[in-house]
């Protein structure tokens, strides 16, 4: 009788993110050595990052559908791009794409019909439509929807102007939901506001300021009409500074464009019965080039209707707005450039340089201390502002420093209780964000807080130990940081174009990825919508705004995407294994196509590697590309599919490599791999 080897079964999860420096034998295999462009899934496995797309508020690329209209034949076989109309029925649209006997058309109006004329512009007769009986296989469907989004892009603008967006942020006024965006302009003299609307980005027209003192006899409201002599301008916003309006408030106007001529210095009132004194004419409002935006929204006086949008950039005054009116804040400091703020405990806190500062209670104009404002000197340079979950009596304001964390304790000036948390860790800016915890990049890697109800009970820990050569190489590259609630992701992106994002579920680190885009990105935004969707925003280093999270490219270019998994020895390091088989669990809702690639015995030159294939990409820390062996296959599954993969080889150990690089495959998951292989003998 003849006695086969015995073949095993060795299955294991994609699972522990990505890790740089651990020894292998102390690593499960699961474990990610290197990789690009996916991420810890939430419920498990790695992902295929989303791609994102640009964006102004017209009709997004990956929203874009197309029709396939068929000919009895082709009397001229018309060019892609070109729109094709129908006579009768009047439809057209774009071709993007051809077969045999039909056309693929996106940016579609009207219906075609399956018995009248198809022409080009000529007009060039194309033939006449016929009844579709083409069938579109899955991949041919993900081609298709990816050449008609690029129509759809190549509709979408910048915001004018010059450089990278200076911020972006979406917030929902009167449940309406907006986005906004701030860029230079083209001479970079200036910085302007946009707003994205069904048309592109449409410029925000800020209004003018006038000073005021000796305001009395009734306190004027928002909408009330200025008059000085003939000249009359609407009343935006009532910014009362100090004082009260019985003689002695001051402060600004912030005022339509007066007609028929300017304001000067001298008495005037106001609809209602207020008289104030103006301070001289009206002077329209603008905003230096050069900054960087941080937000918050806060609520003053509790009403919807009083929701407003707050903002600082290090370059100009901090603002407020109501969706309609701009408002610049004047603060009082020497030099009124906060860069950063936080809506905590009913104030509105900005930083400049090492001190934090506060204005009255409930009152973000009024910034004397008669009014209830004061300055907090923190000892280091204020790199973040983030307010802390717990008890109305116990949360706390931590105040992030260059290479030192404070929190502030207390509900009021009275009760302040500033306190120094952590002499040897801090933050780079914008890189302060709330999840179920606080996270920030410091230089030695990502920090979290955790806090309790119990007052000043902290404890802190480094999340990202295992990519230290990552993090030394690129902290101080830090541009700008998001969460993602659905994802349950704290991401930071970098002026490199790399970015990590961390999976942190129920206060538990789930892995760290690395992503890399063509597209750096300078400024980002998530937010919630009016109906509960959440949207991710990036402002791009080349002055786009772009959608995360969203689409098959990178708004139209491959998402080349790898990852590279720790060596695997099955548990016994010495002994030799004929590699048989392998199977790859996957998971996904639209075609995917993959590349599987395999290393044998740490890429030993005694050992017969797999045949060379060429592949370009940035690999650090393991075989070089060109000693892999890559088997090709597709997967059109619905839910979870097995995926059968021919592997072959002798070894003690093998490190696998997944990867894909299109531009038209969505998001999919790698859940587990079972490998098949037969025990061999001991090394000598």
């Amino acid at each position: 009788m003849i006695t086969l080897p015995r073949v095993l079964y060795e299955a294991f999860e994609m699972k522990g993110g990505w890790d740089q420096i651990t020894p292998t034998l102390s690593l499960p295999p699961g474990v990610v050595k290197d990789c690009k462009n996916y991420e810890c899934a939430p419920s498990g496995g790695y992902a295929r990052v989303g791609g994102y797309e640009r964006f102004d508020g017209r009709t997004k690329p990956s929203a874009a559908s197309y029709v396939v209209v068929q000919v009895a034949s082709f009397t001229n076989t018309p060019a892609l791009e070109l729109v094709v109309t129908q006579a009768v029925s009047g439809a057209s649209g774009t071709i993007v794409a051809l077969g045999a006997d039909y056309m693929v058309v996106t940016l579609v109006t009207g219906s075609f019909d399956a018995t009248n004329t198809l022409s080009v512009p000529g007009p060039i007769a194309v033939g006449t439509a016929t009844t579709t009986t083409v069938t579109i296989s899955a991949v041919l469907n993900a081609q298709y929807l990816n050449v008609a989004a690029d129509v759809y892009r190549a509709l979408i603008a910048a915001p004018t102007g010059s450089g990278a967006i200076r911020g972006v942020v979406a917030m929902t006024f009167a449940d309406v939901d907006y986005v906004y965006a701030f860029r230079d302009n083209a001479g970079a003299t200036a910085c302007n506001m946009w707003k994205a609307t069904t048309s592109g980005w449409s410029q925000i027209t800020f209004k003018n300021e006038i000073s005021f003192t000796a305001g009395g006899t009734a306190t004027p409201a928002d909408g009330a009409t200025l008059t000085q002599g003939a000249n009359t301008a609407i009343v935006r916003r009532v910014m009362t500074q100090s004082g009260a309006w019985t003689g002695t408030a001051a402060g600004r106007f912030i005022v339509d464009t007066p007609a028929p001529g300017d304001f000067a210095a001298g008495a005037a009132t106001l609809t209602g019965g207020a008289a104030v004194t103006l301070s001289g004419a009206q002077t329209a409002i603008t905003l230096l080039a050069g900054g960087k935006f941080e937000f918050a929204e806060g609520n003053f006086s509790g009403q919807l209707a009083t929701l407003r949008l707050y903002g600082c950039d290090g370059v100009n005054r901090m603002f407020e707005y109501d969706g309609t009116t701009f408002a610049p804040i004047a603060t009082g400091l020497t030099t009124d450039t906060p860069k950063h703020l936080a809506v905590h405990k009913n104030y509105l806190f900005c930083s400049s340089l090492s001190s934090i500062f506060y204005p009255g209670v409930g009152t973000p104009y009024k910034w004397l201390a008669v009014d209830g404002g004061g300055e907090i000197a923190t000892g280091d340079t204020v790199t973040g502002l983030l307010t802390q979950p717990g008890e109305q009596t116990t949360g706390a304001l931590a105040v992030y420093g260059r290479s030192r964390t404070s929190m502030l304790y207390g509900v009021s000036p009275g009760t302040w209780n500033f306190t120094t948390f952590n002499t040897s860790s801090g933050a780079f800016s914008y890189t302060t964000k709330n999840l179920a915890q606080s996270y920030a990049l410091d230089d030695v890697g990502v920090m979290s807080l955790a806090t309790s109800l119990n007052f000043g009970n902290f404890e802190q820990a480094t999340l990202t130990n295992g990519i230290k050569t990552f993090i030394n190489e690129t902290r101080a590259r830090a541009a700008c940081s998001l969460i993602h609630r659905g994802k349950s992701q704290y991401r930071i992106y970098f002026s490199t174009g790399d970015a990590l994002y961390l999976t942190i579920v129920n206060g538990k680190m789930l892995g760290v990825m690395r992503q890399f885009f063509p597209t750096a990105a300078n400024c980002a935004w998530t937010s919630l919508t009016s109906t509960g969707v959440e949207n991710s925003y990036f402002g791009g280093a080349d002055g786009q705004v772009y959608q995360l999270d969203i689409g098959s490219s990178f708004d139209g270019a491959d998402v080349d995407a790898f990852v590279t998994l720790n060596w695997n020895g099955i548990r016994s390091p010495r002994i030799r294994k004929r590699f048989r088989h392998a199977s790859l669990e996957m998971q996904g809702n639209q075609y995917a196509a993959i590349q599987f690639g395999y290393a044998l015995g740490y890429g030993a030159a005694t050992i017969t590697q797999p045949t060379a294939v060429a592949y370009s990409s940035s690999f650090s820390g393991a075989p070089a590309w060109d000693a892999f062996t890559w088997d090709s296959f597709t997967w059109d599954g619905q839910t979870i599919s097995p995926t059968e993969v021919d592997v072959t080889g002798t070894a003690e150990n093998i490190q696998i490599t997944i990867s894909s690089t299109t531009d038209y495959i969505m998001p999919y998951t790698l859940n587990s791999l079972t490998l098949h292989y037969t025990p061999r003998r001991g090394l000598r």
